[in-house]
């Protein structure tokens, strides 16, 4: 098992940055009637996220990191959210809301792993 030296070394992490990128992207040419609110506010959660996860890798105990764990989990749901209004108010097309959800759903199953794990190896000590 490789050693994890840094924030940029957990695959939780990588993975949340891409998600990030994605919405960039998908953002990057909105239809004329779209609002800049929601565009903004999907990528504040979007990029919280791996921000968050970098923030509690840099924490000393265990139970900060968890809670900052939690505040990229959050963030995440608050991008599903924010998706899948897009996809209702037709910003964007089913298949790329789609593609943004499943990342979602990836991230956030290991999310939910690395927290639990964390919590295992806290009450071990």
């Amino acid at each position: 098992m490789p050693s994890i030296e840094s924030c940029r070394d957990l695959r939780v992490w990588q993975e949340s940055m891409e998600l990030a990128e994605a919405v960039y992207w998908s953002l990057a040419a909105p239809p004329r009637f779209a609002a800049r609110r929601l565009p903004d506010q999907m990528f504040r959660s979007a990029t919280s996220i791996p921000a968050n996860i970098a923030e509690g890798y840099g924490r000393e105990s265990t139970g900060s990191c968890v809670q900052f764990l939690k505040i990229a989990r959050g963030s995440l749901k608050e991008l599903e959210t924010h998706v899948l209004l897009a996809e209702r108010i037709g910003y964007f097309e089913n298949a790329k809301a789609a593609a943004l959800l499943s990342k979602t759903e990836h991230i956030g199953k290991m999310l939910n792993r690395l927290i639990r794990s964390l919590r295992t190896h806290q009450a071990a000590t």
